[in-house]
């Protein structure tokens, strides 16, 4: 089973949570019993009042995909120093005019260098976007010897030289932890998304001076690590203007598997797999995506986030479920995965397609021509407006042709497409929302 702890997991939480169950078990509550006895190995006991403060651990820590209660509190030893969370750390949050919020007295050349290697990288919270790289490039700008007054500035820059003056007056400083972040060099290299100079060569220098190929964090502390990989390649639930891929992420991707990382990176299959573009797929397939490999952060934490089997699956059934028929035929072209369904967006015959699995141009015309209600909707919004959060322009276009409505809103935040786009940062979705959406409401943030 899948690990899925809650952000920043603490033992103290999990231990009031136990003691809470155990109480509500003994009073009958028919919806923790129901809860006992789907996580108890044994069923949970026949007689409420027998249930024990053990037991409940146990319900708890298998509830979140551990096996036992000593194995919850062995993986939250071990993963403590791994963790980081990037938006308590940050020293360097933007206001809404996109300046930075600096304290009184605040501009010391210190407290510059983090403001530049804090602002230049992906944090993965609701703080990514162009603004925040533009302004890391600004302050680098005012003041280039940023970049040898900090290691991490070098880093964030990509500036092999610098890098090398740093590694020659100081040797571990190619793996020393540090910066806003507490991450090594290589992390801020890969994860920064500012203009740099060379990252490729910068990153090389620290490879060739030790550092780790699987350097990476537990962000919030969940089990999937965010690695040196998952930078390089970006993305996510904030999507692809936001959350960008790094401008040279085939390079350094090749360079880091070249060198040993593990292609079995489970955060970069999550963040890759909104999106129906595969290119990561296919270079990480070539380096044995899908077959076991080093496994190195099952060790450093004591457990696996998910198996191998439980990583492919996600892939496919997230494929299959939004029509991305590419990928499963790539998936089943090395063997993992078994069968390859219809690709057409339909569903059981005799029934409309549904144009959430409709994942290109062509599928749309398909798929409308078959019957299906273009203004349906999946957890509550369209298939524009996730179109249109993933900067998938064509399909923006191809589904405004089949008649879907610009002006719907979703259930959730009661905005249209067009919010939804400028929201993203998706440039491309915008161009073709905005000539056929009423003006008036447009949230930016």
């Amino acid at each position: 089973m899948a690990l899925s702890l809650p952000g920043n997991p603490d033992l103290e939480r999990f231990r009031r949570d136990a003691r809470r169950l155990q109480r509500a078990v003994r009073a009958a509550d028919p919806t923790a019993l129901a809860y006992a006895a789907r996580h108890h190995p044994g069923r949970a006991p026949s007689d409420p009042a027998t249930f024990g403060l053990s037991d409940a651990q146990l319900v708890v820590a298998r509830a979140y995909g551990l096996a036992s209660w000593p194995r919850l509190r062995a993986y939250l030893r071990a993963a403590a120093p791994l963790s980081r969370d990037p938006e308590v750390l940050d020293p360097a949050p933007l206001n809404p005019d996109g300046e930075r919020h600096r304290a009184p007295g605040a501009g010391a050349p210190a407290e510059s260098a983090s403001a530049v290697a804090a602002l230049a990288c992906l944090t993965y919270t609701d703080r990514d976007e162009p603004a925040r790289w533009a302004r890391a490039a600004e302050i680098l700008a005012d003041d280039p010897t940023l970049v040898d007054r900090s290691v991490f500035v070098a880093a964030v820059a990509g500036d092999p030289d610098a890098m090398e003056r740093h590694r020659s007056a100081d040797p571990a400083a190619a793996t020393r932890e540090g910066g806003p972040f507490r991450w090594p060099p290589l992390l801020y290299v890969v994860y920064s998304r500012l203009p740099q100079r060379d990252p490729v060569t910068t990153a090389r220098v620290l490879l060739d001076a030790g550092a780790d190929p699987d350097s990476g964090y537990l962000w919030q502390g969940l089990p999937t690590p965010f690695t040196a990989l998952t930078g390089v390649f970006g993305e996510g639930e904030a999507g692809p203007s936001r959350q960008p891929r790094h401008p040279q992420w085939r390079q350094l991707a090749e360079l880091l598997l070249s060198r040993g990382a593990d292609p079995n990176d489970r955060q970069t299959l999550y963040n890759r797999m909104f999106n129906r573009d595969d290119s990561h797929l296919e270079l990480l397939l070539a380096h044995g995506l899908g077959h076991p490999a080093s496994e190195v952060w099952a060790r450093r934490t004591g457990e696996s986030a998910e198996t191998i089997d439980e990583m492919l699956a996600r892939q496919v059934g997230w494929a299959r479920g939004h029509g991305f028929g590419d990928r499963l035929a790539l998936l089943a072209e090395h063997g993992l995965v078994r069968t390859e369904p219809a690709t057409d967006g339909g569903t059981l015959t005799g029934t409309p397609p549904d144009i959430h699995r409709a994942a290109t141009p062509a599928a749309v015309s398909a798929a409308v021509a078959a019957g299906a209600d273009v203004d349906a909707r999946r957890d509550g919004r369209t298939a524009l407006h996730q179109a249109a959060f993933m900067d998938d322009g064509p399909l923006v276009q191809a589904l405004l042709e089949a008649g879907t409505d610009p002006e719907a809103r979703d259930e959730e935040h009661r905005t249209r497409p067009l919010e939804w786009a400028g929201w993203a940062r998706a440039a491309a979705a915008q161009r073709v929302l905005e000539p056929v959406t009423r003006p008036g409401e447009h949230p930016d943030s």
